[in-house]
C-alpha cells in the first residue's frame, strides 16, 4: 500500500490568527503623551533649524577666516590676508542681529564692543594689533612674528564662534 501524496496545489495557506492585545493604547492619556512627545521634538527641531539658519553668518566667516590662514603659507598672499582679518572681524560684527551700531566702533570703543561681545577675556592689545594690520604699512605687517599672528587668528576664530548674539 502507498500512500497517496498530496499534490502541491491542494496546499492552503493558513490564516493568520488576531492577536490577543490590540497594538492601539489601551487609555486615552498614552495618546495624549504620544502628542505631547512629538510636538516637543517639533518644536526642538524647529528651534534647532532657526538656530541654523541664524548662524549661517558664522559658518561662512569661519570658512573665510580658514582660506585666509592657508593664505598666510603664501608668500604674494600672506599681506592680503593679513589685511582682510580686521575687515572679516568687522563684517561678523555687521552680520550679527544688532549689529548694525558697530559700524562706527574703532579703538577703544571697538575693543570694548569685541570684549562685551565675547565670552572670554581677549587681549589687552587685539583691537591695537587689528588697527595694525588694516592701517600699518606693508613691510611692518610682514614682520609681525608669527606667534603673534597666530594668537590673532586664534581668537578671531574663538571670538567668531562663541561671541554672543543679542536675539
Amino acid at each position: 500500500m502507498t500512500a497517496k501524496v498530496p499534490a502541491i496545489d491542494q496546499l492552503k495557506e493558513l490564516a493568520i490568527p488576531t492577536p490577543p492585545v490590540s497594538y492601539l493604547p489601551q487609555t486615552w492619556g498614552w495618546g495624549v503623551l504620544l502628542l505631547v512627545v512629538l510636538l516637543l521634538l517639533l518644536f526642538w527641531g524647529g528651534r534647532r533649524w532657526w538656530q541654523w539658519r541664524r548662524d549661517r553668518y558664522r559658518r561662512e566667516a569661519l570658512a573665510r577666516l580658514d582660506m585666509l590662514q592657508d593664505a598666510l603659507g603664501e608668500d604674494g598672499a600672506r599681506l592680503t590676508a593679513l589685511r582682510e582679518l580686521p575687515v572679516l572681524l568687522k563684517r561678523v560684527a555687521l552680520s550679527m542681529p544688532g549689529g548694525a551700531a558697530a559700524a562706527w566702533l574703532g579703538g577703544e570703543a571697538w575693543q570694548g564692543f569685541l570684549a562685551k561681545s565675547a565670552p572670554f577675556s581677549l587681549p589687552a592689545d587685539f583691537a591695537d594689533d587689528l588697527f595694525t594690520l588694516a592701517y600699518a604699512p606693508s613691510d611692518q605687517i610682514l614682520s609681525l612674528p608669527g606667534n603673534r599672528v597666530d594668537g590673532l587668528f586664534n581668537f578671531s576664530r574663538r571670538w567668531i564662534g562663541e561671541h554672543h548674539v543679542a536675539v
